[in-house]
């Protein structure tokens, strides 16, 4: 059982809403006390009207960089697809320089099909896109290794998704944290195939922090399975934070 403590995030959806409100909820999620502020990386909304409102991630990560002073910050995640893997390593560390130090590289294969038509990617099959993410993070380290200015601190990389051949290979590998979209049942089965995984290449697993959706009913449980990452999510019209005070008294209640 790790010892972490508990963390909890919020995922502002970029979608629906004016900047000038995603602005006013970031500041005041840090208010707050959420520990970490999450976006997504997608060109359109995922939900509501397909074609409302929405803004592009990293240059919103760098904005959050200069208004933030306390939170992390990351996308949940970025898609592999969409940037060279050098340059999403030069982007990744201006951001934590310009955050001092409270980037996350939240990084995925990618999936969201109308992203890659729109805009000219190639969606091609989802063992592919998992193939070309295993490619991109060794450039990814290699890329930070030879950049001047180096990165403040070891950049964390955390790994989107559940699959249990490739995905979680390269969350054993690469990641710093894994976050999982499942339900208790199966992150525990899952947590099992990572265990593995990591045995297989000699990582201890407790080095790779459990990250999950935030749910009243299951929270619990998930933390006895050893997740210690909790995220809610939000967005427009009218972004409500109600999910994300309720969780922050979990957690201080939880870590004592």
């Amino acid at each position: 059982m790790t010892s972490r403590p508990v963390r909890i995030g919020l995922q502002l959806q970029p979608q629906h809403m004016d900047y000038d409100t995603i602005r006013r909820t970031a500041a005041e999620a840090e208010d707050l006390g959420a520990d970490i502020l999450f976006n997504w990386d997608h060109f359109y909304p995922l939900y509501g009207e397909p074609d409302g409102l929405h803004f592009e991630c990293w240059t919103m990560l760098a904005a959050w960089a200069e208004q933030t002073s306390r939170v992390e910050i990351g996308a949940l995640v970025t898609c592999n697809s969409y940037r060279n893997p050098d340059l999403l390593a030069d982007m990744a560390r201006t951001v934590d320089h310009i955050s001092g130090g409270r980037l996350i590289l939240g990084i995925g294969s990618g999936w969201f099909e109308r992203d890659y038509n729109e805009y000219g990617y190639e969606f091609g099959t989802a063992g592919g896109r998992l193939d070309a993410l295993a490619e991109a993070l060794p450039r990814i380290e290699s890329r930070w290794a030879k950049l001047n200015p180096a990165p403040t601190r070891k950049i964390p990389t955390l790994i989107g998704g559940g699959g249990e051949k490739k995905t979680l290979r390269l969350v054993a590998k690469h990641a710093d944290i894994w976050h999982s979209f499942a339900d208790a049942e199966t992150l525990e089965h899952k947590l099992g195939v990572l265990r593995g995984h990591c045995e297989t290449i000699g990582r201890d697993p407790s080095e790779i922090e459990v990250s999950v959706v935030g749910k009243p009913d299951s929270r619990d449980r998930m933390h006895e399975l050893g997740a210690r990452l909790f995220t809610v999510s939000t967005g427009g019209p009218q972004p409500d934070l109600t999910e994300l005070r309720d969780m922050l008294a979990w957690r201080d209640k939880t870590n004592g």
